[in-house]
């Protein structure tokens, strides 16, 4: 009996070995030839699921995009609405091994997106997480105000480019200094910034 072959899994485990090469050595050094080893493949079984590395690229960019959404989608909306909130907010935050691979990774690929020249593949990807995480703002900043949690005198469109910043500056905070940005830390801060927006 043949030997079947999960391609969707196969395809995982490149984009995972091209994570763990980026984490380790740099963007630059995820070659086909680098990937390969670290998958433990030959570099042509690699380039039967993935032609060319910027679809390798894509495909790994779009793993990290998707495993988030997967553990958003996941939650369940039970508690008071503030609670929530932080739960949605601590899936984005580099708090435990795996989102800090996440991180990293996507770390590494906005920074070669800006070493692009024009509107190449890797700035489509960025701008795509970049528009996803200030979608998740807004649509928390949003389940506050329609619950009436939020502050008379706070401005919605404001406190959605507030919160976005703060998640940024957080999860950078954690990824570079993670000894001063604990994920408890991290934590603190984000509960005290959403009590700081309620009535």
């Amino acid at each position: 009996m043949p030997k079947i072959v999960d391609h969707a899994t196969r395809r995982e485990e490149i984009a995972e070995a091209l994570w763990r090469v980026v984490r380790r050595d740099g963007i630059r050094a995820a070659s086909v030839r680098t990937i390969a080893a670290e998958a433990g493949w030959s570099a042509g079984a690699v380039r039967y699921y993935f032609p060319d590395q910027d679809g390798l690229l894509s495909f790994a960019m779009d793993l990290v995009s998707r495993r988030v959404t997967e553990r958003i989608g996941a939650i369940e909306a039970k508690g008071s609405v503030p609670a929530i909130v932080l739960r949605y907010l601590d899936e984005v935050l580099p708090l435990d091994a795996e989102r800090r691979a996440e991180f990293d990774i996507w770390l590494a690929f906005m920074a070669q997106a800006q070493a692009e020249t024009g509107a190449g593949t890797l700035h489509t990807h960025v701008d795509a997480v970049h528009d996803g995480l200030r979608e998740l703002c807004e649509s928390l900043i949003r389940a506050l105000s329609e619950a009436g949690l939020l502050k008379d005198d706070l401005e919605v469109r404001r406190e959605v480019e507030r919160l976005h910043a703060l998640l940024d500056g957080l999860a950078l905070h954690a990824a570079i200094q993670p000894q001063r940005t604990t994920p408890t830390r991290a934590r603190q801060l984000m509960r005290h910034h959403v009590e700081s927006l309620l009535t």
